[in-house]
């Protein structure tokens, strides 16, 4: 069971969104240096879909987009959740931060609008710096991934 610790409406996580963040907890990855170190616990609220059309109703015209922070332990429910998202408020995008390497073969990329995957990496910064191991992907209808981390980049 997917469960939350939190959500906030920000700016920086997709370009040119504004979107609803909800952390999800339980994290498997453990990444050394996690700014959210307390996602890794078993702790929160559970998120289902009664709960998802909860959040999202509060904000949902002030947001364009539904980005689900972590979830890497249950990553089929995050994909049910982005489908759930996408019939019941067909306006917004969604995304999906995980801290994987690679996306996982137990979801498809067509579930959502935005895939971040990498791991928190110390030596290589987050997604603003240009060594970054972290990569942001526009997916296309088609499953097509484009690399779009560079929008995150100073120039």
């Amino acid at each position: 069971m997917l469960k939350y610790y939190n959500y906030d409406i920000v700016f920086a996580e997709i370009p040119k969104e504004v979107t609803l963040a909800i952390n999800i907890t339980n994290c498997p990855n453990r990444c050394v240096g996690c700014h959210s170190a307390y996602l890794q616990e078993d702790i929160g609220v559970s998120l289902d879909e009664a709960e998802l059309r909860r959040i999202v109703e509060l904000y949902s015209k002030d947001i364009t987009c539904v980005c689900f922070m972590g979830g890497d332990a249950e990553p089929e429910a995050v994909e049910q959740l982005a489908w759930f998202v996408r019939k019941q408020f067909p306006s917004l995008k969604t995304a999906w931060y995980s801290g994987r390497p690679t996306l996982t073969d137990k979801v498809s990329a067509t579930s959502f609008h935005y895939i971040k995957i990498g791991g928190y990496d110390a030596s290589k910064g987050p997604l603003n710096n240009p060594n970054t191991n972290q990569r942001l992907f526009s997916v296309a209808p088609s499953g097509e991934m484009t690399d779009i981390t560079q929008l995150f980049w100073r120039k």
